[in-house]
C-alpha cells in the first residue's frame, strides 16, 4: 500500500507526543540570542526559550531551516519507504521556511508537495494533525495536499497578550506607548489574517480579552478540530474552561506556544486555533 510521510516545521507548535504518535518529522527552526544559536525545540524546549527571554535585554531572533534539512527529512522519509511526502510549513508571508522546503522538494527522490499552511502555532499544527491521520488512513500524497490547501480557508487563529514587553524590545511600538498601555492594562487582541499575525483589537483587562478571544472562536463553529496554546501562562485554564461548551469532532488540544511566535508575542500570550467543520 502507498504510504505518505507527514513533515511540517517547529513552528507548527505541534506537541511532542502527538508528533511521535503520529509519525510526524518536525523540521527545527533555529533561534539566536545574540551570538548563542539554539536549534528550537531540540537545544531550547519552550520553558527554557522563556526562561532565556526574561532574562535577556533584547528579543531572539528566529530562521528558516536551510534547505539542506529539509533534504535530509524528505531523504530519511525516502529511506523509510514512503512513496511521497506532504510538507506542511509556515506561512510564506512570516518566514522563507516556505521556500526552503520547496527548494528542497526539487532535489527529492519521492514525489514531495509542500503546501503553505498561511498558519502559524497550532493552526498549522491541527492541519499537520489532519493531514498525518489521512496519511494513517491511506489517503496518497496528491489526496491529502488538496485536503490540506482546501481547510486552509476553514482555519483559524485568535489571542491576546500578557505584556507589551516583547513588543516594545522588537520595536513594534515605542517605550511611551508600552508604560501607557501597561498602566493602563491594555490588553492586544491578536488574529491570523492573509497568513499574518495582525492586531485584532485590544481590550482592557486580561479578563475581557480572554471572553473577546472565546467569542471570536465561538463565532467560527462547530469545529472539526480545536487548540488552546499559550506561552507561560497560568490561566490557561480560565480559557479552556470558556470553551468547554464548544462542538468539536476531535477532543481539544493544548500546546505551548514556542520560539517563533513567542520571540514577538512575550510570556502569556494565549489563544484558541480552529478548523471550522466544513
Amino acid at each position: 500500500m502507498a504510504s505518505t510521510k507527514i513533515i511540517t516545521d517547529s513552528a507548527s507548535d505541534l506537541p511532542e507526543e502527538i508528533a511521535q504518535q503520529l509519525k510526524v518529522t518536525v523540521v527545527p527552526l533555529t533561534i539566536r540570542f545574540g551570538t548563542e544559536e539554539f536549534v528550537d525545540r531540540v537545544d531550547l524546549d519552550p520553558a527554557a526559550f522563556w526562561a532565556k527571554c526574561a532574562s535577556s535585554a533584547t528579543l531572539p531572533e528566529t530562521a528558516a531551516p536551510s534547505p539542506g534539512a529539509f533534504s535530509q527529512a524528505f531523504a530519511d522519509a525516502a529511506a523509510e519507504g514512503a512513496d511521497g511526502v506532504v510538507c506542511i510549513t509556515l506561512s510564506s508571508r512570516l518566514s522563507a521556511t516556505y521556500q526552503s522546503a520547496l527548494a528542497a522538494a526539487e532535489t527529492a527522490t519521492i514525489p514531495v508537495r509542500v503546501v503553505d499552511s498561511e498558519a502559524v502555532t497550532m493552526a498549522q499544527g491541527l492541519l499537520t494533525i489532519a493531514a498525518a491521520e489521512a496519511a494513517a488512513a491511506g489517503q496518497g500524497t496528491e489526496e491529502i495536499a488538496a485536503m490540506v490547501e482546501a481547510a486552509r480557508a476553514r482555519t483559524g487563529v485568535e489571542g491576546t497578550l500578557e505584556t507589551l514587553e516583547h513588543l516594545k524590545k522588537g520595536g513594534r511600538i515605542g517605550s511611551a506607548q508600552a508604560l501607557f498601555g501597561s498602566v493602563l492594562s491594555i490588553k492586544p487582541i491578536l488574529a491570523l489574517k492573509d497568513g499574518l499575525v495582525a492586531e485584532d483589537g485590544r481590550q482592557r483587562t486580561r479578563a475581557k480579552a480572554l471572553d473577546h478571544v472565546a467569542k471570536v472562536a465561538a463565532e467560527h463553529g462547530p469545529f472539526e478540530r480545536l487548540a488552546v496554546v499559550h506561552g507561560a501562562a497560568d490561566d490557561c485554564d480560565k480559557l479552556l474552561a470558556k470553551i468547554e461548551g464548544f462542538e468539536s469532532d476531535t477532543a481539544v488540544i493544548t500546546g505551548d506556544i514556542g520560539s517563533v511566535v513567542g520571540t514577538h508575542g512575550g510570556p502569556g500570550i494565549i489563544g484558541i486555533c480552529w478548523i471550522s467543520r466544513g
